[in-house]
């Protein structure tokens, strides 16, 4: 049995995807170069590679000495507000190296292929939920970085026999249920870190971008979904890999959306911590709501979030904070 190469694998939802690969007895391999990822998030027992995904001889190393049969590819920027400042990086880091790495690949023999791509190649839906066969219209670098490498895959599974499967992932939020693995950022930018770093003191307030949305407390409503359960979709995509599909682009999400001020009000109660929450002005970019449309995903692929409520959502985050106050 051949082993699953994870590119990006020590960052937050490529090394939950790697402890969920290895309990389900699979061998797994990681490449990362620890830029943004954090070394002490893989289990020492899982080979691992610091490297560059257009190192061509680091990658050939890695298949060759791991008979590497299929590879899940996370490694990517993910910063909405940094690619809006630096465009050229986004499709540089995402698109042009992505194109490298899979090309690389293919004459490698590997020709499997799950890729992490995001809502926000959506920009701002005509529809909610939103289904997959929307217009996509992103409106920032990260979400349109991310769509040029899907709109490459069909071509490539014409000409070279790509077999590939892109997973549209909406707000992943959580960490690991016991506490030992959780989100790491630097900086922090996501909502509920930002939140339980605030609960512990380590902010003053937490800031709510606008107040004035076109929604029921006129706060943004996004649809969160557990890193756990994101880490199964990548699996299940994984098995679907060598049946024929004829859908290949899945969201990942609830269906469900909560607004920042509902999760800002359940993580006061899950922590017992009142503390400040200060509104500023909208942020650019910023969509009034997105929430997926996951009937596809549970039909073709049969999964369905299982952590994804928002209490497991802070409850598990908060447990990592608290164990982990500063990270790994």
């Amino acid at each position: 049995m051949g082993s699953i190469l994870v590119t990006g694998g020590a960052g937050y939802i490529g090394s939950h995807t790697v402890r969920v690969l290895r309990e389900q007895g699979a061998h797994v391999v990681v490449l990362d170069d620890l830029v943004t990822g954090h070394r002490e998030a893989i289990p020492a027992d899982v080979p691992f590679y610091r490297g560059d995904i257009t190192d061509e001889d680091r990658v050939q190393q890695v298949v060759e000495s791991h008979a590497v049969e299929a590879v899940i590819h996370f490694a990517a920027r993910s910063l909405v507000g940094e690619s809006m400042k630096t465009p050229d990086q986004y499709f540089y880091e995402n698109t042009a190296k992505t194109n490298l790495l899979v090309a690389h690949l293919l004459r490698l023999g590997v020709n499997k292929l799950v890729f992490s791509s995001t809502a926000a190649v959506y920009g701002r839906p005509e529809t909610v939920p939103i289904p997959e066969d929307s217009q996509t219209s992103p409106i920032n670098p990260y979400g349109l970085s991310k769509r040029m490498i899907e709109e490459t895959f069909p071509w490539l599974e014409k000409a070279h026999g790509l077999k590939w499967v892109v997973l549209r992932y909406f707000n992943a939020a959580g960490a690991s249920l016991d506490g030992s693995m959780g989100e790491d950022h630097s900086p922090e930018t996501h909502l509920i870190p930002l939140v339980l770093k605030t609960a512990l003191g380590q902010r003053e307030a937490i800031q709510i971008f606008g107040n004035d949305y076109p929604t029921p407390d006129g706060t943004c409503i996004r649809d969160y979904v557990h890193v756990l359960d994101l880490a199964a979709a990548h699996v299940a995509a994984l098995n679907a890999l060598d049946h024929p599909l004829d859908r290949r682009i899945f969201n990942v999400g609830t269906g469900r959306g909560y607004s920042v001020q509902h999760v800002v009000a359940i993580a006061k109660r899950v922590t017992g911590v009142d503390f400040p929450v200060l509104y500023a002005a909208r942020r650019e970019g910023d969509p009034a709501s997105l929430v997926a449309k996951v009937d596809r995903i549970g039909e073709i692929l049969g999964w369905k979030a299982h952590y994804s409520d928002m209490e497991t959502l802070i409850s598990s985050a908060w447990k990592w904070h608290q164990s982990h106050p500063h990270g790994y």
